[in-house]
């Protein structure tokens, strides 16, 4: 495969650039779902999507930074952000479509992967903006509610987002219990539950 100079790729983000970019990340989430982390390297990503290993190198310049862009983009294709209009169904969705990711292997994956603590501070890193970029990402539905009036102005956003989904992670890092169909609607109704309780109180 002929190498392009990094000005001709940004020229044309929609051509070969994007095809490459996309089968790289493809097969970065490939080997997480099947080899693990541990076992991910640029070289095996860079085989297994057909491209040159310096082309991914000169991209992202790191395994850290592949492995994050991989999941962040597999993550916000496989968990999108609802806006029903509503705090409880947008609360709902969202924690089904979680769900629902972690049901497939590369959301087991990303979820035991992100689990483990790592001695690399590169890894930490890339952890850390990985889970900040989805509480971001995430974080609209309870902005929205407290713009509507559905939520109290002083909702921790972070708490109320780990309170829905550490219950789905830790099942599906554990595995010691399955993820019943309703419970992405009994998490949200406990998490609106408490929410108006400490409202009332």
């Amino acid at each position: 495969m002929t190498e392009e100079e990094p000005e001709a790729i940004r020229r044309r983000p929609g051509g070969r650039a994007a095809r490459v970019r996309q089968a790289v990340l493809t097969a970065a989430m490939e080997v997480l779902a099947e080899e693990g982390i541990a076992r991910l390297t640029i070289a095996g990503v860079a085989a297994r999507a057909g491209v040159n290993e310096t082309t991914v190198y000169r991209r992202w310049g790191t395994r850290e930074k592949l492995v994050l862009d991989a999941m962040l983009a597999g993550s916000s294709a496989g968990i999108p952000v609802p806006d029903t209009g509503a705090v409880r169904t947008d609360l709902a969705a969202f924690a089904r479509a979680l769900a629902e990711y972690l049901a497939t292997p590369t959301g087991r994956s990303v979820a035991r992967a992100a689990a483990l603590s790592s001695d690399d501070p590169d890894l930490a890193e890339a952890w850390q903006t990985f889970w900040q970029s989805r509480l971001d990402q995430a974080g609209v539905i309870v902005t929205r509610a407290v713009e509507r009036g559905e939520l109290p102005a002083d909702t921790d956003t972070a708490l109320v987002l780990e309170l829905l989904c550490s219950p789905l992670q830790t099942r599906a890092v554990l595995g010691h219990r399955p993820i019943e169909p309703d419970l992405p609607e009994r998490l949200t109704s406990l998490v609106l539950d408490g929410l108006r309780a400490r409202t009332d109180g």
